[in-house]
C-alpha cells in the first residue's frame, strides 16, 4: 500500500524498470497510479510512472511562475557577466535590486503595484 513518487530533478529515484522485474504484475490503480503487485500480495503504488510527479502528474510549473524564474536567471547571468571581475568564488545571493525589479514588473503586469513607505512611515520604522 505504499506510494512511490519521484520529486527530485531526475527520473532515477524510483527505478520503475527494476520494480517491474520483481513484480508479479502491474495494475492501474487509478489515473496516473500503477500498482506493482509483489509475490506476497503487497502493492507498491507508483505515481506518474516514476517521472517527476509535479510535472507529469500535476499542472507542472505554471507560466505565471516560470516567467519570473527565467527573468531572475537571465538577470543573474547578466549580473555575473557585468560584474565577474569583482566577484569572489562561492555561493552568493542575488542582489536585492534585481529580485525587487522582477517583483515590481510582475505585479505591474498583473495590475498591481508595490506599496512604498511614506516619509513618516520610514522615519517611524527606521528612525531616520
Amino acid at each position: 500500500g505504499v506510494l512511490l513518487a519521484n520529486a527530485g530533478h531526475f527520473d532515477c529515484e524510483v527505478k520503475v524498470s527494476e520494480l517491474g522485474e520483481i513484480s508479479e504484475r502491474v495494475v492501474e490503480m487509478r489515473h496516473n497510479v500503477e500498482g506493482y503487485v509483489q509475490k506476497d500480495g503487497r502493492i507498491l503504488n507508483v505515481i506518474a510512472g516514476g517521472r517527476l510527479v509535479n510535472l507529469a502528474s500535476g499542472d507542472g510549473h505554471p507560466a505565471e511562475i516560470m516567467d519570473m524564474s527565467f527573468a531572475l536567471q537571465f538577470l543573474a547571468q547578466k549580473y555575473i557577466k557585468e560584474n565577474h571581475d569583482s566577484m569572489k568564488a562561492g555561493l552568493m545571493n542575488l542582489p536585492e535590486d534585481i529580485d525587487y525589479s522582477v517583483a515590481v514588473r510582475k505585479l505591474k503586469a498583473m495590475g498591481g503595484n508595490v506599496d512604498v513607505l511614506t516619509p513618516q512611515q520610514h522615519k517611524y520604522l527606521y528612525g531616520e
